[in-house]
């Protein structure tokens, strides 16, 4: 995608209260739990968090882990350590692992115990604020930690737009917030990398464009997958004239699409590709996580 592109400036009015909200309630938080997704965890961080959580104790969980390269996964929990937060990997949608959650809340927040131990204060609960973006998996994350449906879901951008107090145990207490994006993504590879995990809601978005771009990335990073996936060969790609063609890696990409098309039924009448229908689909397999185990991005 064209880097020369406007950026996406898309802050509805609820992201706007919902950031209003944390900057006031921070004030009560002894912890910050950040929800990023394992595809991106740098793109799918809100870069207002680190000025609202300043001086508060700081845990990035990876989620969706099972749809991102494992490898490149654990290269990005090496990252967050070296910058002096507690990392841990996870996919919300199964069973989370209360005692790997509860054992890194503990030692991210020992500081603040032993100072209540020293001021003779046994027992007070660590109030922790869960923050992310949209569509990260924060509320399936809650209701995984808590055993039961404290937070509402859903599969798209700003379900949660309220707050919810949330008591785990004794011992920690949680603030859901609402998902927020910044005011504006000025990054456009960023952007990109959040429409493709489904961050962006698809309306604003050219989704064939978007699928285009998902292709190229595919194509150029996880050839097998892509290639396994949709059963594709060297030998659809006979008839492409590239030397008239002012940019071949589209005229590649545009080649796979119209393959996925056939292969799925994408068709109109008289036989001409539906873009819009085969850009659905092929979004929908890459968040879904059936083309593959993929990261969009390194540390």
């Amino acid at each position: 995608m064209e880097e020369k592109k406007r950026a996406i400036n898309w802050y509805p009015g609820h992201m706007t209260k919902a950031r209003r909200m944390m900057e006031e309630d921070i004030k009560l938080i002894d912890l910050v739990i950040e929800i990023v997704d394992a595809r991106i965890p740098l793109s799918s961080r809100n870069p207002d968090i680190d000025k609202l959580a300043k001086n508060k104790a700081r845990i990035v969980l990876l989620n969706k882990a099972d749809l991102a390269d494992d490898s490149v996964t654990d290269e990005w929990i090496n990252y967050f350590k070296e910058k002096n937060f507690y990392c841990l990997k996870l996919n919300s949608r199964l069973n989370v692992s209360n005692r790997a959650v509860n054992n890194l809340i503990t030692t991210a927040c020992s500081a603040k115990i032993e100072r209540d131990k020293a001021k003779g204060i046994k027992n007070r609960s660590i109030k922790a604020m869960i923050v992310g973006i949209p569509n990260v998996g924060k509320s399936t994350f809650i209701n995984s930690f808590t055993g039961r449906k404290s937070a509402k879901t859903g599969n798209k951008p700003g379900v949660t737009k309220g707050k919810q107090w949330i008591r785990i145990n004794g011992s920690v207490e949680l603030l859901d917030t609402a998902g927020i994006l910044w005011l504006k993504i000025e990054d456009r590879n960023v952007g990109e990398r959040l429409a493709m995990i489904g961050s962006i809601n698809d309306q604003i978005l050219n989704i064939e464009e978007l699928a285009l771009n998902t292709i190229k990335f595919l194509n150029n990073n996880y050839k097998d997958m892509l290639f396994e996936r949709y059963d594709i060969t060297e030998s659809i790609f006979d008839d492409i004239d590239t030397e008239t063609m002012m940019n071949p890696e589209n005229a590649y990409a545009l080649c796979i699409m119209d393959h996925i098309a056939r292969k799925r039924g994408c068709l109109k009448k008289g036989g001409d590709t539906d873009y819009e229908k085969a850009a659905a689909c092929i979004l929908d397999d890459f968040r879904e996580g059936k083309t593959g185990r993929i990261s969009l991005e390194r540390p």
